[in-house]
């Protein structure tokens, strides 16, 4: 029987919603593993909306299931009737929505709050034993509200190739266990059933980043 896999998104597009290339892939390597995906978000309003050829806010209004949606091909359903019970696993792509729509990383950084419909979610997979599957900053999740975990956002030297590798020290601070990977790989935390890869945390190419999500995605159904 086909595992069923749970991709919870945050929008649509890098810099305000789930990162549209990893939400891709995460669908792509469910598909080849001959698992069904099935897509949510949740049914709440941006933080913002970025201009993506400008890299600038702009005053337009926007909804994170709708923006979803177009990812998802329209097939997607409202976070608040996802049932733990009839699904395997959970994976969260990355892409600046998690730390903006579905907690508040991007402006508190370790001191965010997580959507507690999110946390609700993610609390349901971890204590039914089930894998969570977490790409690129979607890691900083777990390190909030799972102490003592192992997670991996790349490498926590800051230089050319991983210049968000700040995020790293930020996530030891709140007691995590950061584990350097390169973007081809995925760290699987066995004890809390977590899998994560650093996806475009790394300044790579974009198969390779490809590569790391098949990797995760892989080990996310292993342990299912």
């Amino acid at each position: 029987m086909a595992k069923r896999v749970a991709v919870l998104l945050a929008g649509c597009g890098v810099f305000d919603g789930s990162e549209i290339h990893e939400a891709s892939a995460v669908l792509v390597h469910l598909s080849r593993e001959g698992a069904q995906a099935e897509v949510y978000a949740p049914n709440i309003p941006q933080m913002h909306v970025v201009d993506h050829v400008k890299g600038q806010p702009t005053a337009e209004q926007r909804n994170v299931l709708v923006e979803s949606a177009r990812i998802a091909r329209g097939n997607i359903k409202d976070l608040a009737t996802l049932d733990v019970k009839g699904l395997d696993a959970l994976i969260i792509p990355g892409g600046f929505g998690v730390a903006k729509n579905l907690s508040t990383w991007a402006t508190q950084g370790k001191n965010c709050s997580v959507s507690k419909e999110v946390e609700a979610v993610l609390r349901a997979f971890h204590a039914a034993h089930k894998p969570i599957g977490l790409c690129c900053i979607s890691p900083v999740l777990a390190a909030k509200i799972f102490p003592g975990c192992e997670v991996t956002v790349g490498h926590d030297t800051e230089c050319e190739q991983w210049p968000y590798a700040k995020t790293a020290e930020a996530m030891k601070e709140l007691g995590c266990t950061h584990v350097n990977s390169q973007v081809t790989e995925a760290h699987v935390d066995a004890r809390n059933r977590l899998v994560s890869t650093s996806a475009f945390m790394c300044n790579a190419p974009i198969h390779q980043v490809h590569d790391g999500i098949g990797s995760m995605v892989r080990e996310v159904l292993r342990l299912a």
